[in-house]
């Protein structure tokens, strides 16, 4: 596959350039449907919901009216009533004064809105915003009104974060664009992807930006680390030959015969870097041609050759890690995670895919090339990361204590974690759903903003609902109940819908109402799903652990060093789940958004962040063992591969962390708690792990890293793998 897109470059080029055409073309014509469904088959909710024939008690949307001086005043009658004339004039909206609610002081009221589409809530919204009346304040309440970042805004940011790190890492102008090149197609193809997908499996809304942000953050990574290890080969041609000059060329160069072969292994007892192959120190050019210093068209090939096998088998394992452990969140069943899996395995795979076989065909073609827009570089003697390691490696015990107690300190909210589901109540106060969210509770109570809806069913629903609905509201923690209709109710509950009181409120109606009779609502649907999304954690997690130990112990040959690795991913994802309880539970820093954690957000971030950490542990750990296969040393393959990853893990994370953070900026909350989450995760596991904790680790284990059992098993195993 590598000589193929070497040697037919020009054809993968317009391959992709058609690929990309096809699907976003085909994105454009046969889109999926978004499906924010959540609802699980089986639960007492849904079968509520199929009683009521998907009809809601309730309308979508509210126009939430406040007027000190009393909403039965005829000013405000006559200003509210010409506005709701206006957004009856937008197609298929049906607005009913009539069918108000007021608050007992009668200073606030809530006017049902029943519209057809997003399309129509943004003139609804539009109309809002152009109301003016004295003494009178006007707000919305429904998903549909609520702000949202306009899309590009945070992808641009991340992506200018990307090119800034990436200049500073390459110092060169065409070696940054290139990685930039990989991200965007792949994510552009992964989206694409997406689309045509989402006819097929269900896909909430927000899976395009999941797709987008862990593209574009592990593509851009996947291209940095190949691009790296090209420059790196292509820097080091002239050094490989031999005193030796086989035939002179211009300039002098030394011919490249003993340049290293596609055969070379460090299992062979050959550098990755350079050395003689295993066909006997083949030359690298046709007919044994000489090599320039800058580099012929087959030193260019053997360079590109040596990326790929090298950190491009990396990123070919690494994003294996990724989609398998993406694919977790199929334990909460098709219909659930089918769809977030689905979304972060498009995003994973394209940039992939982009990866292996678009770049090397581009670094083929630019070649030598990639410097030429180079900025000057600095002299360096021994790098700051080897001197750090063996610092790290003369006190094992005390530095793994210190990174110990770091990530300890850092996990302890985690501990207290709440899964539940956003509301209004978590958005800031700019947004009007917030502030219609805040005046309903003011004027009826918390539980306004999450109605429960209680379904009749049997023979004689009306006597059973009569029933059900006076026994609700001589229940302790309800405030109102009423009758909606023929089969529904609606109860009021006394909290709020985040309020854990509220979650048993509803066990207790469901433990005490009569049998015909089911709770549902947005709020017990809620709870039903962080029930089931609890229960299939552990298979989750067993599941994700099982398939990264096999795939590390088939790349590294060892049993020790895959669990020491899933040991220490662990720690990373515990540092990031007591950050995002940290900021968004508890609210540390004062936004005024605190409430639990969205359902899907645990189970998604631990499935996402343990692949994301596996590479990191891939592209380090196969430096580390290239270095040991050299000499058997341990101690000084640790620091040696620490020192050669330092650099670009660094920059990789640095370039992930911006993206994710940038997404941390989203104004829905469930998006800005993964972002913020994948953000500390990478920032953690970058620093504290990789830099502190991995190296201290292998240093106590010494020669036990690599123990593997002598077994027939060996041979199923990568004997060659190299990076």
């Amino acid at each position: 596959m590598i000589r193929f897109c070497i040697r037919h470059r020009r054809l993968v080029v317009v391959l992709w350039v058609a690929l990309s055409a096809a699907l976003i073309a085909a994105a454009a014509t046969w889109p999926g449907p978004s499906d924010d469904d959540f609802s699980l088959p089986g639960s007492e909710s849904l079968r509520a919901a199929a009683l009521l024939n998907g009809a809601a008690p309730e309308a979508p949307g509210a126009l939430v009216v406040s007027a000190p001086s009393g909403v039965a005043s005829a000013p405000v009658r006559d200003s509210v009533a010409a506005l709701a004339t206006r957004m009856n004039a937008v197609p298929g909206v049906h607005v009913t004064p009539g069918a108000q609610r007021v608050s007992e002081d009668g200073t606030i009221a809530s006017i049902p809105i029943d519209y057809p589409d997003p399309a129509a809530a943004r003139q609804l919204r539009e109309l809002r915003d152009g109301f003016r009346a004295d003494g009178v304040t006007v707000e919305l309440s429904g998903d549909d009104f609520a702000d949202f970042t306009p899309g590009g805004v945070t992808e641009g940011a991340g992506l200018l974060a990307a090119a800034v790190v990436l200049l500073v890492a390459f110092r060169s102008l065409i070696g940054a664009a290139i990685p930039l090149v990989i991200g965007v197609v792949g994510v552009t193809c992964g989206v694409a992807l997406l689309a045509v997908l989402s006819n097929v499996v269900g896909t909430p809304s927000f899976a395009v930006y999941l797709t987008i942000m862990l593209g574009l953050g592990v593509g851009i990574d996947y291209a940095l680390l190949i691009v790296t290890r090209f420059r790196t080969a292509m820097a080091a041609r002239p050094m490989a030959a031999p005193p030796t000059v086989a035939r002179p060329t211009v300039g002098g160069a030394p011919s490249a015969s003993a340049a290293p072969t596609g055969d070379t292994a460090p299992g062979d007892g050959a550098s990755a870097g350079g050395g003689t192959g295993v066909g006997g120190g083949a030359s690298a050019g046709a007919g044994g041609g000489a090599v320039p210093a800058g580099g012929t068209g087959a030193a260019v090939e053997e360079a590109v050759r040596e990326a790929m096998r090298t950190a491009g088998r990396s990123v070919l394992f690494a994003g294996l890690i990724v989609i398998a452990t993406g694919s977790g969140m199929l334990f909460l069943g098709p219909s659930l995670g089918g769809g977030v899996a689905l979304a972060a395995g498009c995003g994973v795979l394209m940039v992939m895919l982009a990866a292996l076989t678009l770049l090397p065909a581009l670094l083929r073609m630019i070649g030598p090339r990639i410097d030429r827009f180079a900025l000057p570089r600095r002299k360096e003697g021994v790098p700051l990361s080897y001197r750090w390691s063996r610092v790290v490696q003369r006190r094992p015990w005390l530095t793994g204590a210190v990174a110990l107690v770091a990530l300890g300190v850092l996990a302890l909210p985690a501990a207290h974690l709440r899964a539940g589901w956003s509301d209004a109540g978590n958005r800031p106060v700019t947004d009007t759903t917030r502030r219609a969210h805040d005046l309903l509770a003011g004027g009826f109570g918390p539980g306004m903003a999450g109605p429960l809806v209680l379904a009749a069913g049997g023979a004689a629903p009306g006597a059973d609902l009569a029933r059900a609905v006076g026994q609700a509201a001589g229940t302790p923690g309800v405030a109102r109940a009423f009758p909606a209709g023929e089969r529904a109710a609606i109860v009021i509950p006394a909290t709020g819908p985040q309020d854990e009181r509220t979650e048993e409120l509803i066990h207790r109606l469901r433990a005490e109402l009569p049998g015909p009779v089911l709770v549902t609502g947005s709020t017990a649907a809620a709870l039903d799903y962080s029930r089931h999304s609890a229960d299939r954690l552990p298979w989750v997690v067993g599941a994700v652990l099982l398939a990264a130990f096999v795939l590390l112990t088939a790349v590294f040959r060892s049993l020790v060093l895959p669990l020491k690795a899933i040991a220490v991913n662990l720690l990373s994802i515990g540092a990031a789940y007591g950050v995002i309880v940290a900021v968004f539970q508890f609210d540390v820093l004062g936004r005024g958004t605190a409430g639990p954690i969205d359902a899907w957000v645990p189970m998604m971030l631990f499935t996402i962040t343990f692949g994301l950490s596996m590479d990191y542990e891939v592209f380090l750990l196969s430096r580390i063992r290239e270095e040991y296969l050299r000499d058997r040393d341990n101690a000084r393959a640790v620091a040696a591969g620490l020192a050669k990853t330092a650099r670009v893990i660094t920059a990789a994370a640095t370039i992930m962390f911006c993206v994710f953070a940038a997404f941390g900026a989203f104004d829905d909350r469930a998006l800005s708690t993964m972002g913020v989450g994948l953000a500390a995760a990478v920032l953690v596991d970058a620093t504290v792990v990789r830099l502190v904790l991995v190296p201290a680790v292998m240093e106590v284990l010494g020669e036990r890293n690599w123990w593997f059992p002598s077994l027939t098993f060996r041979r199923l195993t990568l004997r060659r793998f190299t990076t």
